[in-house]
């Protein structure tokens, strides 16, 4: 074929790949920030960033094959320029169906080879480490509710509340996208804002920087370190190439062991040398915006001994086989630590030495016994990403004949200890030594035959130098942070509803949560380490039979995964009733300030009653089924056969019904 024919063929194929390049550029901040909610947060915020704009780059079809929109994709809206939104579509197509196929296979060897071979995929980023700006709290609030979805729900989310497509092309779109259910996917996206999808929107399509915003990074160096000794033994490198006999048969023993054992936990290449740790000055944390555990100085009174910290980081880094105690929580990434971690501590503590490791993510505590103990060394692995002033106030160090010693952060000024079931009793001091170490500290024992007699917790409170008069209470759930509990009390009289929860000092909220404490633990069964819980007392109601009053409340679980757990109670003068349990709801959080409960109560005369509450913005409730009834109030009680069906929705001021929260059994 001639050269001008073969040119003349060539350029309609040409001009629609650079069409097609020119609408991905102008969209390619929303393609980035698709692929970026859809990925999978264990692959952690750096790889995240990266994987999210090569598979946007990648999105742009090759030079043969046009931009003409794959099958199933939508037409254009009214209004649109045709071509235009059919490239758009095809974009979105191509970027999220890489996303939801990396995001299946994250957690396997191929995964992990896709993310760094072979180094020819663009973007290529050496020596920096790049992160998206940190969020403020309803940022935090609504990438948790994301990460605990699933990825194909986190996409249909973005399509339909940021990109604003309608629910057909939504559905075309997944459809396209190779997911499996389409309308299961929009489904549960419509359901995880609860009536917030604009202001989910609004997070998500910021104009200013927030941690949703993939092409926002902050930037920040690798191991320096360690970059500039592997440049010096580049030399060693090479001359270890000539003794590669020597190195396959090291690499099939260790194979033959791994092989034996099955261990599921990463191991490391490599282990970060112990002089190479990063240590905060021990002023930084007065003078800090950031107020977490990389603000923690190290502490104690092994922090210069290269042994001790050797061992706690080949540990970490690749566990020696049968002689080490390993366990990572549940939802925790077992991966080695990227680079040099910050060290906490390192000291003696009743009878074991401690190590303390932060990598800007998760806990690591090793532990080694003393010499005359027969114990192995252990290590404890446990998310702590996005802590706070609160959630990063204290780490369990050691347990011990049912008390544990915890290492406070250098900004406490005061601790003591309370007992949750006694909300009259003034805390008590308590000890801490000049490193920071608390004295022993009650924990809870499984109750024998479902006895609670106490419920200690820990009552700390701020320097000044990080807010004024802040005192918060901690309580322990066997991981290696305890746990914050907070409070949102009912709305007084004529005044507004608490818009944040409060910290459960106060004599309301001690008070509160005296009723529940003895089912703390019982949050969040699944294993996985609770960041927060917030108690919300959402309505009272006037019992009937002149029976006294009750208060509903909700408390809501958050886990450092996000995989939230909620928990309605009905509160009387005698006892607390457990209403409903559920789990991966947005019910009693930001993105679900409304909920309406149900159950069956009984009088002390011994008369059944279906009861009934809903929070502020609901107008009325209806009862239907084998029991009808209907109350223009925010609470209602109606007489019914314990064991009548009956349905109860409530009315919102905006005029949308809302169903009565389920629970996993019910749905």
């Amino acid at each position: 074929m001639p050269v001008s024919r073969f040119r003349e063929r060539s350029r309609p194929a040409q001009g629609r790949v650079q069409r097609a390049e020119s609408v991905l550029v102008e969209q390619y901040g929303g393609l980035v920030r698709l692929a970026y909610l859809v990925l999978p947060a264990s692959l952690g915020r750096h790889r995240r960033v990266l994987r999210a704009h090569a598979l946007a780059q990648r999105a742009l079809p090759r030079t043969g094959g046009g931009a003409r929109p794959r099958p199933g994709v939508p037409a254009p809206r009214d209004g649109a320029e045709p071509v235009a939104a059919l490239i758009g579509n095809d974009l979105r197509v191509a970027v999220l169906r890489a996303a939801l196929k990396d995001g299946r296979r994250a957690g396997g060897w191929a995964g992990r080879a896709a993310a760094v071979w072979p180094p020819r995929r663009l973007p290529i980023v050496l020596g920096l480490r790049l992160f998206p700006r940190s969020g403020n709290a309803d940022d935090m609030a609504l990438g948790r509710v994301l990460s605990g979805a699933e990825p194909a729900t986190r996409g249909a989310f973005v399509l339909r509340h940021v990109d604003g497509l309608s629910e057909p092309e939504v559905l075309e779109l997944l459809r396209a996208a190779g997911v499996e259910d389409p309308a299961g996917a929009l489904g549960a996206a419509d359901r995880l804002d609860l009536g917030n999808g604009a202001a989910a929107a609004s997070a998500l399509s910021a104009a200013g920087p927030s941690e949703f915003d993939a092409c926002t990074v902050r930037a920040q160096p690798t191991d320096l370190l360690r970059r500039r000794r592997r440049t010096r033994l580049a030399g060693a490198v090479v001359l270890a190439a000539l003794v590669t006999s020597t190195a396959l048969v090291a690499t099939g023993q260790d194979t033959e062991e791994s092989d034996a054992t099955g261990s599921g936990v990463a191991r490391s290449a490599y282990a970060p040398a112990a002089q190479d740790l990063r240590r905060t000055d021990p002023a930084l944390w007065a003078d800090t915006s950031r107020v977490d555990f990389t603000a923690w100085p190290a502490r104690g009174d092994r922090t210069d001994d290269t042994a001790l910290l050797t061992r706690a980081l080949d540990t970490w880094s690749s566990p020696p086989r049968g002689t080490t105690d390993v366990s990572f929580a549940p939802g925790t990434p077992t991966d080695p630590p990227p680079g040099s971690p910050q060290l906490l501590y390192a000291g003696e503590v009743d009878g074991r030495t401690v190590v303390l490791l932060h990598d800007g993510r998760r806990l690591a505590r090793y532990t080694e016994p003393d010499a005359s103990g027969g114990e192995p060394a252990a290590l404890s692995v446990a998310r702590v990403d996005d802590a706070d002033v609160t959630t990063a106030a204290a780490v369990a160090v050691t347990e011990h004949d049912g008390a544990a010693r915890y290492l406070l952060a250098p900004w406490i000024a005061e601790a003591g200890t309370r007992d949750l079931l006694r909300p009259d009793d003034a805390a008590r001091d308590l000890d801490v030594s000049a490193d920071g170490v608390t004295g022993p500290v009650p924990v809870p024992a499984a109750p024998a035959g479902g006895s609670c007699e106490r419920r200690t917790v820990l009552q700390l409170r701020s320097s000044s130098r990080i807010v004024e008069d802040h005192s918060f209470l901690l309580a322990d759930r066997g991981g290696l942070s305890p746990v914050h509990l907070t409070y949102t009390p009912l709305p007084g009289a004529g005044t507004p509803p608490a818009r944040q929860p409060r910290e459960a000092t106060g004599s309301a909220a001690l008070a509160a949560w005296s009723r529940l404490a003895c089912g703390l633990d019982g949050l969040s069964d699944e294993g996985e380490p609770v960041r927060a819980v917030n108690l919300w007392d959402f309505a009272d109601q006037r019992l009937p039979q002149d029976a006294g009053r009750a208060v509903w409340s909700c408390a809501r679980a958050v886990t450092w995964r996000g995989t939230d757990e909620v928990s309605v109670d009905l509160r009387t003068r005698d006892a607390a009733q457990r209403v409903v349990r559920a789990r991966g709801t947005a019910a009693c959080s930001r993105f679900g300030q409304h909920v309406v409960a149900e159950t069956r109560w009984r009088s002390p005369d011994g008369d059944w009653y279906v009861l009934a509450a809903g929070s502020r913005a609901v107008t009325g409730l209806r009862v239907t089924g084998e029991v009808t009834a209907g109350s223009d109030d925010r609470t209602l009680a109606v007489r019914a056969p314990r064991e009548a069906e009956a349905e109860v929705t409530g009315l919102l001021r905006t005029g949308e019904d809302l169903a009565a929260l389920t629970g996993d059994d019910d749905r």
